[in-house]
């Protein structure tokens, strides 16, 4: 029967995934919401902003062209005024020089103006009339060479051909004021050339229509390349708005984790002292009880009890111990007394320590020292608790008549390597990272009737990482485990350099070499080949 407990988590499983949406999801989402929000208020069809952008660009084209269209009038009105009465040509360049300075100052007071919804559908709507008018006075003049001369009509169509291409290129960004200035030209040369009646006037009306057709499609390519380039740019600003907010959220997330990471080694350090104080009172009258210093116990259980109380509190006084270490690691104040230690002697030492509990467990450890091994440059307290710590979690997770195998070697760099292997349980592949993350547990472990806090590899693994060496773990399901830590060639004393003495305050020369070279002898410090020191 199911329980109310129940219903929530297989309603919750197939909805997770709409709850949180990836990142391209959500700017899927907002790009259709913008390109909605854009067409219903954009006069182009595109944004309201690339609407703008567009008319922009526009006036600046016409600006940079203002000189080659005034050279392109001034040279058009004296060419016509050959055919045309040299007033008229005048009068019309004047007209067109006219039109042309009002385009170039329309253009210099957009680019001026702020932008807003209002001023771009004006200003678009402004320059679409004067294209337009632009257009219209260019018709004027260039109907009026007409006849059958075929010099007429190769210039009527030279003339016309060349102003549909510098009007397509000038208002490309503006593709409605670029058909608005064409489209009266190519219509009224057509038509002229359609009303001569000959099949070559016929071909030449359809070939301006061909033209004008051509110029439009090259001017509707190009504003919609101009489009895409502002809508790259556009989503490229979005993206980078993106990452700029996303840094900001992780930045913010990464303070608030290393403020919780300040408060928890506090928080630590403080609990682990006020632990402490009654520690220290609950293991001494537990140590009085237990030995029965004051006379034997009415009753005979409450000795087992006093035993159990005992170990109990030096379990957690052990636990409080890795976390004090664990946090001050973490802190960075966590400083090495270095001295010369031996390798070989903190293993067996260890190996001393544990060996009872390893026979309770019929389990048999095994040595593998190299001998001559010279001591190496460490701290010996941090030595000796790696090596416990990777022992005790060997103890812990063979099985009876299991054993483990302590060797101790040279490594081929010239360092020295610590390995301890067994041949338990072993790590899933996916679970290493975890066992050597701070407090992380294996599903063995988790299973384990004798389990910790699992912080004794990860404090291992930081305390050898202090002394500049390599931790591997190696591990295989039902095979068993393998731990090597190394320390570096700087660290082993027999290829360290001899400290040299400081030399004398005031030296003086004496007047005896021979005795110099006495005392010289005497004070120089005798070195041991077997150990280094």
């Amino acid at each position: 029967m199911s329980t109310p407990a129940d219903k929530p988590e297989v309603v919750q499983v197939p909805v997770a995934p709409a709850i949180v949406p990836s990142a391209r999801h959500r700017r899927d989402a907002t790009q259709r919401v913008r390109e909605a929000r854009d067409r219903l208020t954009s006069t182009s069809g595109t944004r309201p902003a690339f609407d703008h952008e567009l008319l922009r660009q526009y006036a600046q084209t016409r600006l940079s062209a203002s000189f080659v269209v005034m050279l392109l009038v001034v040279a058009a009105g004296v060419l016509f005024g050959f055919w045309l009465e040299p007033a008229t040509a005048a009068a019309w360049t004047f007209v067109m020089l006219s039109i042309h300075a009002l385009i170039i100052y329309n253009c210099n007071n957009f680019l001026k103006e702020t932008s807003s919804h209002n001023s771009t559908r004006r200003w678009r709507v402004r320059f679409i009339l004067l294209d337009l008018l632009y257009g219209l006075c260019w018709m004027a003049i260039l109907v009026h060479p007409s006849g059958s001369d075929p010099v007429a009509n190769t210039l009527m169509m030279f003339l016309m051909l060349l102003v549909v291409a510098v009007s397509t290129m000038l208002a490309a960004s503006l593709p409605i004021a670029a058909l608005a200035a064409t489209a009266p030209v190519t219509s009224v040369i057509a038509l002229k050339f359609a009303a001569g009646g000959s099949f070559n006037n016929y071909v030449l009306a359809i070939l301006a229509l061909v033209a004008e057709g051509y110029f439009a499609l090259l001017a509707h390519r190009l504003h919609s390349t101009t489009l895409a380039t502002l809508e790259a740019r556009a989503e490229k600003d979005a993206l980078i708005a993106e990452l700029e907010q996303a840094k900001a959220i992780s930045d913010e997330a990464r303070h608030r984790a290393e403020s919780a990471n300040v408060a928890k080694s506090r928080f630590l350090a403080q609990m682990s002292h006020e632990l402490r104080t009654p520690l220290n009172a609950i293991l001494g009258f537990s140590e009085v009880m237990k030995s029965e210093i004051f006379g034997e116990h009415a009753v005979g259980v409450y000795k087992s009890y006093s035993a159990d109380i005992h170990n109990s509190g030096v379990h957690l006084l052990n636990l409080i111990n890795e976390i004090l270490d664990l946090s001050r690691i973490e802190a960075g104040r966590y400083e090495l007394n270095e001295e010369a230690v031996s390798l070989v002697h903190v293993v067996a030492d260890c190996h001393h320590l544990l060996k009872l509990r390893a026979s309770s467990r019929g389990i048999a450890i095994h040595e593998v020292f190299e001998q001559g091994m010279p001591r190496i440059w460490g701290d010996e307290r941090a030595t000796r608790q790696i090596v416990l710590n990777l022992l005790s979690n060997s103890i812990k997770f063979t099985p009876q008549g299991g054993e483990i195998w302590l060797k101790v070697g040279w490594t081929a760099s010239g360092g020295q390597y610590l390995s301890v292997k067994d041949n338990g349980s072993g790590i899933a592949e996916d679970e290493i990272p975890i066992v050597l993350a701070s407090f992380g547990q294996g599903s063995n472990s988790i299973k384990s009737a004798e389990q910790g806090a699992g912080l004794g590899l990860p404090i291992a693994k930081s305390l050898i990482d202090m002394h500049g060496g390599t931790f591997t773990l190696r591990s295989k399901l039902r095979v068993g485990t393998e731990v090597i830590v190394t320390f570096p060639p700087e660290r082993v004393m027999s290829a360290l350099a001899p400290m040299e003495e400081a030399p004398p305050l005031q030296p003086t020369q004496s007047a005896d070499p021979a005795a110099d070279e006495k005392r010289r002898l005497r004070n120089k410090p005798i070195m041991n080949a077997g150990t280094g020191l």
